[in-house]
């Protein structure tokens, strides 16, 4: 069973920088990619930026150059530095992992969400 936990959402203003966080645990072999995804209101999931286990990344187009995404592969850990975020990108923003379990196995995993609200 693999676990994926975030933190760090909250409200802050626009501009206001905002780190969240995401640490994998329980049967882990290896972690292979991970990303973040967020849902506002009324709108479908969509794929905020994404990162290797080698520590290549892609962004969606909304938060290039705002947005920076990391990972500590020795602590099971990704991180999402938020700099001068807007308020449209207020939404629920949720962890994923693809994770190889060490009975051997691959699947997805996601997290439970946290909410980051931007006001004007």
């Amino acid at each position: 069973q693999v676990q994926l936990v975030e933190s760090g959402g909250g409200l802050v203003q626009a501009g206001e920088s905002l780190r969240l966080s995401c640490a994998a645990s329980g049967s882990i072999f290896s972690i292979s990619s991970m990303a973040w995804y967020r849902q506002a209101p009324g709108k479908q999931r969509e794929l905020v930026a994404v990162i290797t286990n080698g520590g290549d990344t892609n962004y969606a187009d909304s938060v290039k150059g705002r947005f920076t995404i990391s990972r500590d592969n020795a602590k099971n850990t990704m991180y999402l530095q938020m700099n001068s975020p807007k308020p449209e990108d207020t939404a629920v923003y949720y962890c994923y992992a693809y994770v190889r379990a060490s009975g051997g196995l691959w699947g997805q995993s996601w997290g439970q969400g946290t909410q980051v609200t931007v006001s004007s």
